[in-house]
């Protein structure tokens, strides 16, 4: 969904688990997770453990989730599941109209829908429905973000938290470099949140302060890396003093990314300063931090490094925004792109930038009016026509970058924004094929993503319904009608 982060995915078990019971069924029915075009769902390669999200609030403000308590029970096709095939059949137009023609009347989805439905390999359009009518695209707008970071930031490349000596001996300064990702303790290698451990980071510079004679130091922090304002214009506070979102900051903790109930500090960085100077502590330096006020003083630019700490890579801190629709996130990876092309570090030099991008891959924007590069503000609207154009350049493997992006979107009915949907009678034959990008907002639910067909046919599809009645009960049947649709798309060989 979108204005969601779908819950920080902790819990290495439920992952294996899923992976492990997905992998027997998926086996079990002869599924060949061929890697054609790097967009058919992979899932015995994910890594990513699943999260449940929660429908819009009443107020149609942000929406998140907590992990799950139980493991959930993976979605599973009553159909055999088919092997993706390049070779496979094309599905006539007039048959896959007709074929959906059901699920894009059905009222929970009202009376504006915008459809776009292309062969993968080819791009040849399929279905469209009223697909160059500008619509709220919610979250699926940052698949316009994913393609512009992809192409801007070296995706293999890391965001690197350093420590540095300070203007005098007892001094030393944390130098934020964009991950807001980081962990309490030591880092987890295998993990994207908590990559980077400030337990090692305070380890690398206890032992150089001890091996140059200092036992005791002030730590500051320099936060002038694509320093900006943390909030778009057209953010709701509410949002964000409820824990649905956050601010954007280059520094962060993994622990403290928001929830339901459980906003983040209104100032991330001060939380990461307190806890590494807790860690130096523990590691037997006398630390304290700089006093309110006087925290934030630039490194010299010839400053000794003391330590360093590097994110996961930039490809899987992408795919963990889009995967938990983490709105923050994905604004720190544009502005970080925006940055690295010459940009300012502006929440409007960073949409500037994700237009010029994607532009100049050749898409026709149109129609499309962004104010955020996450989706979370109103009043940004993008037809179903340019969405479904950038998922043509990661399908057809134009992009490179965007083809791995669409490779790690959440797989129905396992992990991310799509774990607890696909679940029903009319649905459950997209499960474990189909990946998707969601896009919700009281009154506006979307997706946009890929699918296999009956007949092996690898698929993209997007669908927006930016008029839903009912509120957010209505949006929640919204969401059911389009995994509906995805399903029926996944049942049809439409020949």
């Amino acid at each position: 969904m979108s204005r969601i982060r779908a819950g920080e995915h902790r819990g290495g078990g439920v992952r294996r688990f899923l992976t492990a019971v997905l992998a027997v069924i998926l086996l079990a029915v002869g599924y060949l997770a061929l890697d054609v075009a790097d967009v058919v769902p992979g899932i015995l390669t994910r890594d990513a453990a699943a999260a449940t999200p929660a429908a819009p609030t009443p107020s149609g403000t942000a929406t998140a989730t907590s992990p799950p308590a139980t493991v959930p029970t993976p979605a599973v096709s009553a159909s055999p599941l088919v092997a993706a095939d390049v070779s496979a059949p094309l599905p006539a137009p007039t048959v896959l109209e007709a074929a959906l023609a059901d699920e894009l009347a059905d009222p929970a989805l009202g009376p504006s829908v915008g459809v776009t439905v292309r062969d993968a390999y080819t791009g040849a359009r399929l279905l469209d429905v009223d697909a160059d009518r500008p619509r709220v695209p919610a979250s699926t707008a940052k698949m316009l973000t994913a393609l512009a970071v992809g192409v801007t930031l070296d995706p293999a490349s890391t965001l690197p938290t350093t420590v540095v000596q300070g203007r005098t001996p007892g001094e030393v300064v944390l130098v934020a470099g964009g991950d807001a990702l980081l962990g309490v303790g030591k880092g987890r290698t295998t993990a994207v949140a908590g990559r980077a451990g400030l337990g090692d980071l305070a380890a690398q510079v206890a032992a150089a302060l001890q091996a140059a004679g200092t036992g005791a130091v002030t730590v500051r922090l320099d936060m002038t890396y694509a320093a900006g304002p943390r909030y778009a214009p057209g953010w709701s506070m509410a949002d964000v003093h409820a824990g649905f979102s956050q601010g954007v900051s280059m520094l962060g903790l993994a622990s403290q990314r928001p929830r339901p109930g459980h906003p983040s500090p209104s100032v991330s960085e001060d939380a990461v300063l307190e806890a590494f100077v807790a860690a130096l502590r523990k590691a037997g330096i006398s630390a304290k931090a700089a006093p309110d006020g006087t925290r934030t003083l630039a490194a010299a630019a010839d400053a000794a490094e003391l330590g360093r700490v590097e994110s996961a890579p930039v490809r899987d801190v992408l795919a963990l925004a889009l995967d938990d629709s983490d709105n923050a996130l994905t604004e720190s990876l544009a502005r970080q792109a925006t940055v690295r092309a010459g940009g300012a570090s502006t929440f409007a030099a960073a949409v500037a930038h994700v237009r010029k991008t994607v532009e100049g891959l050749g898409v026709d924007l149109t129609g499309v009016r962004l104010t955020d590069t996450s989706g979370l503000a109103r009043g940004q609207v993008v037809p179903a026509r340019v969405l479904g154009d950038v998922l043509a350049l990661g399908a057809s493997g134009t992009v490179p970058t965007m083809r791995d992006t669409l490779a790690q979107l959440p797989v129905a009915g396992l992990d991310g924004t799509l774990a607890d949907r696909f679940d029903e009678r009319g649905s459950r034959t997209a499960a474990g094929v189909a990946r998707a990008k969601t896009g919700t907002l009281t009154g506006s639910s979307g997706l946009a993503g890929t699918v296999v067909d009956r007949d092996g046919r690898v698929l993209t599809y997007v669908v927006l319904a930016d008029r839903v009645p009912g509120g957010f009960a209505g949006t929640v049947t919204a969401r059911a009608a389009l995994d509906r649709f995805v399903a029926a798309l996944a049942s049809c060989g439409c020949r």
